[in-house]
């Protein structure tokens, strides 16, 4: 209430007193500059008295998991337009935003190393692509060096990465497996 008051006080007393310094009296100019100088005291006394608390806009939320450093091993590998490569492996519950991803072609193979999390040292040729998790698989997409129809090699083990099972319109007949 007393802010409200001196706020008041301000907005009529402020423009009555400096009137009164260009148009009135000598007597009326210093009781001018007087009114002035309390208003000017009374507002930084109150500002001393009227410390609130800090208030908390918002509480120190914990840091999200950090995604775990790990070597997904891909499950299936397809050429997508002979521009880039979409790989596919289970996605797990920590699976990272990014990854990180090395292909080295020979011929029509293309050896390639995916690792998510931090990677230390410099790795020439590594590419960092975003990881997309959907029912449950992670994938990512990587431009391919040059254009071309690749086979797609795990670079740890050497061994060919499948390619994703395409759906038959027929059905399975009894006798045939």
């Amino acid at each position: 209430m007393l802010a409200i008051s001196l706020g008041l006080a301000w907005l009529v007393l402020a423009p009555l007193s400096l009137w009164v310094l260009f148009r009135g009296r000598n007597l009326a100019k210093v009781g001018a500059v007087v009114t002035l100088v309390l208003l000017e005291s009374g507002t930084v006394a109150l500002a001393d008295t009227l410390d609130p608390e800090p208030v908390v806009v918002s509480h120190t939320m914990p840091r999200p998991a950090a995604c775990a450093e790990s070597a997904p091993v891909p499950s299936t590998a397809r050429v997508v337009g002979r521009r880039s490569l979409e790989l596919t492996w289970p996605a797990s519950a920590t699976e990272c935003d990014t990854a990180k991803v090395l292909m080295r072609p020979k011929g029509h193979r293309l050896r390639v190393w995916i690792r998510e999390g931090p990677l230390s040292g410099r790795h020439p040729g590594v590419t960092t692509v975003p990881v997309r998790v959907a029912g449950g698989a992670a994938s990512l997409r990587i431009p391919l060096p040059k254009p071309g129809a690749y086979k797609a090699v795990d670079g740890r083990t050497d061994h060919r990465i499948p390619a994703p099972a395409t759906h038959s319109a027929q059905p399975a007949s009894p006798d045939r497996p």
